[in-house]
């Protein structure tokens, strides 16, 4: 069994700012005919109007002509989980999907199951080994002599070696709850669900941020819903403020280990 531990910030629990008077759900909701429940919707309203007036960080969301933002135009899958804490409040939790501004913590936001940007991290050492790998196979193919096409084979299948040892080592360092307290990691949860491999990204999503940090600290959840914010990539899959469901390729399997018990 992997220890679990996690520091409790009691700021990352959210009240309403208005007094509620509608329903919770009676039983774990997620989007119906690609609508939240109504709390969901309220608080996402929260969310969405705190995200447009904060401070803290700064990222391009390409929402705005002539802004100061700088960098590529990044929009962001955010999500919040409907909860009820160990004294009976009702309330939501708030996550964003991958990175948010370059960094993985952010005032107001759950912290990622596995943070890979800690300072002299496993990832941040491998990736600056494939990037010196990377740097020499291009001092070398600049030159193209014969004499070393060898040692370029062997540096290619080096950096291929070490890109898939790093990615395995990466994958087992996720490790997700239900509310059961049954832990698994991210490979027992794809290798069960018969996927050769957890695609990149996978347990970065905000659905199961949202889980992980109810389940460590003891929040009843009642209801997810994520939204787009920002411009669509090249897809126009994506749109801005729509709500959708969680992905099938990077969330299905998780979530079908963390909302055990609860669906």
């Amino acid at each position: 069994m992997h220890a679990v531990t996690a520091s409790f910030d009691n700021s990352l629990f959210h009240s309403f700012q208005s007094e509620i008077s509608l329903s919770l759900p009676d039983r774990f909701s997620m989007l119906e005919d690609n609508t939240p429940h109504a709390l969901c919707l309220l608080a996402a309203e929260e969310l969405q109007a705190y995200i447009q007036k904060q401070k803290s960080w700064s990222h391009n969301f390409g929402l705005v002509q002539n802004c100061e933002n700088e960098g590529t135009i990044i929009g962001k899958m955010f999500g919040v989980l409907l909860v009820k804490n160990q004294k009976g409040e009702v309330g939501y939790l708030a996550a964003f999907s991958g990175k948010l501004a370059g960094g993985n913590h952010h005032p107001k936001f759950v912290p990622p199951v596995f943070d890979s940007l800690t300072e002299n991290s496993f990832l941040n050492e491998g990736m600056a080994e494939l990037a010196l790998i990377n740097q020499q196979l291009e001092q070398l193919e600049i030159q193209k002599p014969e004499a070393y096409e060898e040692e370029i084979n062997r540096l290619k299948n080096l950096r291929k070696s070490n890109s898939i040892a790093l990615q395995q080592k990466l994958f087992d360092s996720y490790f997700f709850l239900n509310q059961a307290g049954e832990e698994k990691s991210l490979n027992a949860i794809f290798n069960q669900a018969s996927y050769k491999n957890p695609p990149s990204g996978a347990g970065e999503c905000a659905g199961p941020k949202l889980l992980q940090y109810a389940f460590q600290h003891q929040f009843q959840p009642l209801a997810l819903a994520e939204f787009w914010w920002g411009q669509s990539p090249k897809s126009d899959h994506w749109k801005h403020g729509h709500f959708y469901p969680c992905c099938r390729e990077k969330c299905e399997p998780i979530l079908g280990h963390m909302l055990k018990g609860l669906i």
